[in-house]
């Protein structure tokens, strides 16, 4: 793929009167559309961490704040813009330490506890088990709860699934009714643990896959209500975990999580969010697309063991983690998000795309104020990320038809003998038959002339909109935060079944078919 065009591309050029300097092709097959992008792959992820939930999505009903029953007005706007499609909580680290009754019944009588994973931080429990579920029913999305494992019981698990499903006049049913939820919450996705292999427990994964037969075993369907069981997975490259759990658990789970991160390393610093050179940069960008070789070898791994696909392959944590940012709270995990974070993003969806055979589910970790968030709060004030915008420039991908399609541009060594092309794309076709493309270009210094061929796909017209910056660095603070945001695209042609675009350097842009 090292080539910087196709053999034939300029006599195209010719033909369209396109841009003569070797542009980048990809050609699409509008007639091979097969699977389905879930969209649930546009998943988020809220932990109880930093400000998160506090500050985050949760200012209670008498803040000051403008607020609808407790959530934030502007955050949640925000995500119901996004179309969130499934929420994980409650962590992460926080759920293997959480004990849920203490998250229930009149928030002056919640016992308080220490948040020992994150920075010690006292935890007063006011937004529990009721605050989260509503606020999924007001968003219009998936509730994904992580159960503890690590340092719960099988009955505390088994009973608090029992709370939030149960009809009957069973006992956790009647104390969900005294709390002042009569109708039971519908629960499709249950994780039993979190990162079992680290901080959930350090265990081993033959340890675990006996935990999790036996959690999982009293976690009943009540009701109607189906639940999609996903085991404590892998870290990234730990195949051995993967390879042991579908050996032992096997077709007890519905699904099996996997946690990847793009991060410089675990000990010392990982780096400023927004101050990096541009070798940093690169290699960010061929650390985050490493992880379609990671999604190979567990999907490989797993198809060994379940050639007819029943179990999914759930990526629910995933994203970019740099050093705190100066002045915040150790252990917050709060920092910037800039355009190189809006380009992680982009990047992971053209890769998740292709998957989706296996892969059901990603979360992005986190939704507000931690690690690669949607969103920034400070008080009354709230700022949208380059990541959110990604997110919302891609929404038009979610339960749409893959479009497979061939990426042809030139490709550049970056460090740690990765591999980076310079074009990325996507394409999928939505329900009402329109087609939508999603190119990013990563060259900081050139612009890219791209032909795109549409095999099998009609259209006359074509809109678009552009995510870039005058600086890969920029971002959106809370004193100028419109510095990184969509705008309206127009350099794109079309003449029949081919697209000419001339994509800015650093530029993300989302096309639509008409």
């Amino acid at each position: 793929m090292n080539i910087r065009y196709l053999a034939g591309s300029l006599t195209m050029a010719a033909c369209l009167g396109l841009y003569a300097q070797h542009p980048a092709v990809i050609t699409i097959h509008g007639d091979q559309g097969k699977q389905i992008i879930p969209k649930e792959i546009y998943g988020q992820f809220a932990e109880h961490l930093g400000t998160c939930i506090y500050g985050g999505l949760w200012v209670g009903e008498d803040s000051k704040i403008s607020n609808i029953k407790g959530y934030r007005t502007d955050v949640f706007n925000a995500l119901k813009e996004l179309q969130v499609p499934v929420l994980r909580w409650p962590g992460g680290c926080f759920a293997d330490e959480y004990h849920w009754m203490d998250g229930i019944g009149p928030k002056e009588q919640r016992p308080k506890m220490v948040n020992n994973n994150w920075g010690g931080t006292i935890e007063d429990n006011s937004f529990g088990t009721h605050e989260f579920l509503n606020l999924c029913e007001m968003l219009g999305c998936e509730p994904y709860i992580s159960g503890n494992v690590g340092s719960g019981t099988v009955e505390e698990l088994a009973k608090w699934v029992e709370y939030m499903t149960s009809e009957g006049d069973s006992p956790m049913a009647r104390l969900r009714r005294q709390n002042g939820r009569d109708k039971a919450w519908k629960v499709k996705y249950l994780g039993v643990g979190n990162e079992s292999w680290g901080c959930g427990g350090s265990m081993r994964p033959e340890y675990y896959s006996d935990l999790y037969r036996r959690y999982s075993t009293y976690c009943r369907n009540y009701d109607g209500n189906q639940l999609f069981k996903i085991a404590s997975g892998a870290s990234d490259y730990d195949y051995n975990w993967t390879r042991v759990l579908m050996n032992q658990v096997g077709g007890r789970m519905n699904g099996l999580s996997l946690h990847y991160y793009t991060v410089a390393g675990w000990s010392g610093s990982k780096g400023s969010a927004t101050k990096f050179d541009n070798e940093d940069y690169y290699w960010t960008l061929g650390k985050c697309r490493e992880i379609e070789d990671v999604l190979k070898r567990h999907i490989a791994i797993m198809d060994g063991f379940d050639p007819q696909k029943n179990i999914a392959l759930i990526l629910d944590e995933w994203g970019t983690w740099w050093d705190e940012e100066p002045g915040t709270i150790r252990g917050h995990l709060y920092q910037q998000n800039t355009l190189r974070d809006a380009f992680v993003a982009s990047l992971s969806f053209d890769i998740f795309h292709k998957y989706t055979e296996r892969l059901k589910m990603a979360n992005i970790a986190q939704i507000v104020n931690v690690l690669q968030s949607m969103i920034l709060t400070k008080d009354d004030k709230m700022v949208l990320t380059p990541t959110y915008y990604v997110f919302k420039m891609y929404k038009v991908h979610q339960n749409a038809t893959f479009l497979p399609l061939e990426v042809n541009c030139e490709v550049i060594d970056v460090r740690d003998h990765r591999k980076l092309p310079l074009v990325s794309a996507t394409a999928s076709r939505d329900k009402d038959g329109k087609v939508h493309i999603s190119l990013s270009n990563v060259d900081l210094e050139n612009e890219q002339e791209i032909i795109v061929r549409l095999s099998g796909i009609s259209a006359s017209r074509v809109q678009g909109e552009i995510l870039t910056s005058a600086n890969i660095a920029d971002y959106n603070s809370f004193e100028q935060p419109d510095v990184v945001k969509l705008a309206p695209f127009k350099d794109v042609r079309i003449n029949k079944d081919m697209l000419k675009v001339k994509l800015p350097a650093k530029s993300i842009v989302t096309l639509e078919l008409l």
